[in-house]
């Protein structure tokens, strides 16, 4: 929930996950420079590479991507996608000068809580409206976004199925990733049901309330 004192470091390095995820079938990664959001630069980059070039993973990158030149670097480092949030609220002219030169490789970060934007790895809250803030975005040619619950995230009990069908039902084109709390295959089926094109799972994997193993069999009778 963006409180940087009470994060938890587990035993995997970024990429022994990597491999263990594409070993079980998962083709996409979504990889976030926390140091990055915090400091307000990239810094994780050599993971980013270290990744791309080791794995045939689909990587989704963000944090800290604050140019036009950084977001370029990082798509030469590997990734397919970079998720813009804090710039798109802070200097959207440098996200739709992002937009005009990479226009399908760039993700809306739409960190909210209580339908408010938050930016800055979540330590920063504005009032700004998640649905005026997507309103304006999809309106720049924003067409696929990650859209995380921050009051849901880390605490496995379950992501904002309500919030998300709002979104899709104001929103039916736009490509709506699912981000924060989702913890059982029951939320895989309904977010795939009501039309979310992604969902994002962490701690779920990493406490093994859904085992990479339980994953994979998931995958195997959906894809």
């Amino acid at each position: 929930q963006g409180n940087f004192q009470r994060k938890e470091v587990y035993q995997f390095s970024p990429l022994e996950m990597a491999y263990r995820l594409e070993a079980a079938g998962i083709h996409r990664l979504h990889l976030v420079d926390l140091d990055g959001a915090k400091a307000g630069k990239v810094m994780q980059l050599p993971v980013l590479a270290e990744i791309a070039t080791k794995t045939n993973l689909a990587i989704d990158f963000s944090g800290g991507i604050q140019s036009l030149e950084i977001a370029q670097m990082v798509l030469e480092s590997g990734a397919k996608w970079i998720s813009i949030g804090s710039m798109a609220v802070k200097n959207p002219a440098v996200v739709e000068q992002m937009l005009a030169r990479f226009p399908d490789q760039i993700l809306l970060g739409a960190d909210a809580k209580a339908e408010k934007i938050a930016i800055h790895g979540w330590v920063e809250y504005t009032d700004i409206s998640l649905f005026d803030f997507l309103q304006t975005w999809t309106q720049k040619g924003i067409k696929a976004c990650i859209c995380t619950d921050i009051s849901k995230d880390g605490i496995l009990e379950g992501s904002s199925i309500d919030l998300y069908k709002k979104i899709l039902q104001r929103f039916p084109d736009l490509q709506l990733i699912a981000s924060g709390g989702v913890s059982s295959l029951q939320e895989l089926d309904t977010l795939k049901a009501i039309g979310c094109s992604g969902a994002i799972i962490g701690k779920a994997i990493y406490e093994e309330i859904l085992p990479i193993s339980t994953l994979q069999s998931w995958l195997q009778t959906h894809n």
